[in-house]
């Protein structure tokens, strides 16, 4: 499945996709540092997206919820908050992270801005949710493509989405381990808020998404010259 295939469906195995199971996640701590510690030389930071969407492949359509947004029906912005406020907490945490633990100032001043930005828009998401669905159940839901309708998510493919993992000890190796892991969480938010802006009328919801595209994009090619100067990778 070829990368075109997910900018032109709007959807990204690695944002929605381990909307699968937590299994996943382990996987994918396991993958992030083994990337920091021999990364291969070929590797790009899409290229290794790529790889482990396809190895996830199997795993992802467990419990056949969608790893898009569904279609741009009434529920299409319930969806969205819902996939992209857990995903936003998920970099809240790794930006957490990142503050107690890296020594470099640059990062120190990015995982600044990502708490700032994405914890204002948390909270933003959650005050539409409250004004938009005031009917909608407290869990969070996902489409699911089976059913052909939303449906709550469970524990797992909450954590799922959130994309966060323990980027380990304070040691040389951390920041690579913050890049390897901040730069495909903001390629999956920028997927997710491309979807939306392509299927919300909601004008709050398409601002929204173009600005987590165009500054989460802005961060990742900050964060690749970093990686690039860094470590040569």
């Amino acid at each position: 499945m070829s990368h075109n295939f997910f900018a032109r469906t709007g959807f990204l195995a690695l944002t929605l996709g381990a909307i699968a199971t937590s299994s996943f996640l382990n996987a994918c701590s396991t993958s992030v540092q083994n990337q920091a510690q021999a990364p291969s030389p070929a590797a790009t930071d899409a290229g290794s997206m790529q790889s482990m969407d396809h190895s996830n492949m199997n795993g992802m359509n467990h419990g056949s919820m969608s790893m898009d947004l569904g279609p741009a029906d009434a529920e299409i912005d319930l969806r969205f908050v819902d996939a992209m406020t857990p995903h936003h907490q998920g970099a809240v945490e790794m930006a957490k992270e990142a503050q107690q633990k890296s020594k470099r100032p640059e990062i120190q001043k990015l995982a600044a801005g990502i708490l700032k930005a994405q914890d204002k828009e948390i909270n933003q998401m959650k005050q539409w949710r409250q004004a938009w669905y005031p009917k909608a159940s407290a869990e969070p839901v996902a489409y699911n493509s089976k059913m052909g309708h939303s449906m709550p998510m469970s524990q797992d493919q909450m954590k799922g989405m959130m994309m966060n993992m323990d980027l380990g000890a304070a040691d040389a190796q951390f920041d690579l381990r913050f890049l390897n892991a901040m730069i495909p969480h903001h390629e999956g938010a920028v997927v997710m808020a491309q979807d939306a802006s392509s299927k919300s009328k909601r004008p709050e919801i398409k601002k929204l998404a173009q600005e987590i595209i165009a500054s989460q994009k802005t961060e990742i090619k900050q964060m690749q010259q970093w990686k690039q100067a860094w470590y040569g990778k």
